[in-house]
């Protein structure tokens, strides 16, 4: 694949991910957005559905994961980064979700900025921006 094509399906990909941003409130159920965009350090969290909340996070990490192979496919064509991602975004994703519900079931007043980041990363593609380095990185070397 020639670099031009390489850079022109990398910008639509980023763009597909901002799109999926730019979009939330239409495609995913989460009440705790409109929650974190107020004072929230005094407040007791929304009363939310919590099998949706929990089933369009999910949904929203896999399209977010999706794209993101897609992209490390497009900058790096390793099987090897491929599964090693996979398997990254697959355990990343255990942990933080495991993490959300510990954290939505530990519902204090205040306290939430741990629920925060931990949603945060969870719905955005964050993990991208490290890995994308790292393996560029890892081809120096």
């Amino acid at each position: 694949m020639n670099r031009s094509l390489k850079i022109i399906m990398v910008v639509l990909l980023f763009g597909l991910l901002i799109m999926v941003r730019s979009y939330e409130d239409d495609l995913f159920y989460d009440p705790l957005i409109r929650f974190f965009k107020v004072d929230h350090s005094t407040q007791m969290l929304p009363e939310f559905d919590i099998w949706k909340l929990l089933m369009n996070v999910a949904l929203r990490f896999f399209m977010n994961t999706t794209i993101s192979l897609l992209i490390l496919w497009i900058l790096f064509m390793k099987k090897e980064i491929i599964k090693i991602s996979a398997l990254l975004y697959s355990a990343v994703f255990v942990v933080l979700l495991m993490a959300f519900i510990f954290l939505i079931y530990s519902k204090e007043m205040g306290g939430h900025l741990a629920l925060f980041y931990v949603r945060r990363f969870l719905i955005q593609p964050l993990f991208l921006l490290l890995l994308i380095p790292a393996f560029y990185f890892q081809k120096k070397i």
